[in-house]
């Protein structure tokens, strides 16, 4: 597991900016259809060679709450889920009551605290910078999220104070998938039946399950970790007592999932929900299985498997390459041909392409399909290799990285998925000028 550190504060002092600012600004999933565009609250970074998770805890709204309730709300989940605290001041506004009512309650949590106090590019008022030690703690960082003043300050403190990442408990040829989805769509009562034992707690009310479950796993020769996660409620409603952290953690699982199975609920048909859980294993770079559970039912919905399986890449066109299987976890309906999905996007997730057989493939395809000039230049690949796996990553060695059109770029893909069957995972891509 990899340290989490977390961002807390007032609404409007920048913490979403900041969050960019370590994260790394990634663009949202878009689509044609409305409810694909989300905020992301829970990210990656790496400082110094040093990796961790990082939270907005402002990036969960608490529209029910008043204010106040809901800056301690935010600070609940980063006590309980973060290793570091980043308590983000507004140097305008000053030190304000809620500051203070909060950073008292941070302190008695035992965390380390790091206040950073934003919008240091205000030259006119930095000598407001010192009363900011009136909050009691050892490390005031003055920053500016908009400008990337004192970022490197801010993120050597962090560093300081992160514990040393914990080891992964389980084998490399472990395959690891979480089982993800809205609430009550049968996660639990899959995890039951893939493992013919009720060791999840099962229920018809929705939200029984709280917390990630890891259940390790023999099934034929193949080791296996399912990581059972609580539904993920949509935003405004992740204060309510039952679920205040069941998202993260969430987010948490899969981070630590090579394969997402993000379940589907015929009877409720395809909800927006659906396609930003879908988007969370995309933005975390995860091998992505589209379950349809309820089979059993199926007829209800008036529509058949060959119905279903054009509305659902109609809906996840985002993610043409996931696999579709359709299953039941009440009666255990193609759970054989569910692992056999599984086993196969895990293939190809952790998939080593020769570099001599890639380069022959990109140079085929851009005979075939020349690229058109672009901000006037035409690009020339001049070798590519693959650099890592889980997912297959490549880096294209080019005359000019900002010449290779998008469109262009993505045919690329495509037919390197053609040749080398890479469905049921992402690809990543990098555009790297040859020096």
């Amino acid at each position: 597991m990899l340290p989490t550190v977390a961002i807390v504060g007032r609404p409007n002092v920048g913490k979403s900016t900041i969050f960019n600012r370590i994260a790394g600004e990634r663009k949202a999933i878009t689509d044609d259809v409305p409810g694909v565009t989300r905020d992301r609250i829970y990210g990656k970074a790496t400082w110094l060679s040093q990796e961790f998770t990082i939270i907005d805890t402002g990036g969960i709204a608490l529209d029910d709450a008043p204010f106040l309730s809901e800056i301690k709300a935010q600070a609940e989940i980063a006590i309980e889920e973060s290793d570091v605290i980043v308590f983000v001041t507004d140097l305008i506004t000053g030190i304000t009551h809620e500051d203070r009512n909060v950073m008292l309650h941070l302190i008695r949590s035992g965390k380390p605290v790091i206040v950073a106090v934003n919008k240091y590019d205000r030259e006119q008022i930095r000598d407001n910078l010192y009363e900011f030690y009136e909050l009691g703690v050892e490390k005031i960082i003055p920053v500016s999220g908009i400008h990337g003043i004192g970022m490197g300050d801010l993120l050597d403190a962090v560093i300081e104070k992160l514990p040393e990442p914990t080891s992964e408990p389980y084998d490399e040829d472990t395959i690891r998938f979480s089982v993800i989805g809205q609430q009550n769509v049968g996660k639990s009562s899959l995890t039951n039946t893939i493992l013919g034992t009720k060791r999840v707690l099962v229920s018809e009310q929705g939200g029984t399950t709280t917390d990630a479950i890891d259940t390790p796993f023999v099934r034929g020769e193949q080791k296996y970790v399912i990581i059972d996660t609580a539904g993920l409620k949509k935003r405004g409603k992740v204060y309510e007592s039952l679920d205040k952290y069941s998202y993260l953690r969430a987010m948490q699982a899969i981070e630590r999932s090579d394969v997402c199975l993000v379940m589907i609920d015929p009877i409720e048909g395809i909800r927006a929900q659906d396609k930003h859980i879908a988007g969370f294993a995309l933005d975390a770079n995860k091998a992505i299985v589209l379950v349809v559970n309820k089979t059993d039912r199926l007829k209800e919905t008036k529509m058949d498997k060959k119905a279903w399986t054009t509305e659902l890449r109609t809906a996840f066109k985002f993610i043409p390459y996931a696999p579709i299987v359709f299953v039941s976890s009440k009666t255990g309906k193609n759970i054989e041909e569910l692992f056999m999905t599984i086993a196969y996007a895990f293939d190809n997730y952790d998939k080593r392409i020769p570099t001599g057989v890639l380069n022959d493939t990109i140079r085929d395809a851009m005979l075939l399909n020349p690229p058109k000039d672009h901000k006037g230049k035409r690009v020339k690949v001049y070798y590519a290799t693959q650099v890592s796996r889980k997912p297959p990553t490549f880096v294209f060695f080019v005359n000019d990285a900002n010449c290779m059109h998008f469109s262009y770029k993505r045919y690329l893909e495509n037919r390197i998925r053609a040749v080398f069957d890479l469905n049921g995972t992402p690809i990543r891509m990098i555009l790297r000028k040859r020096s």
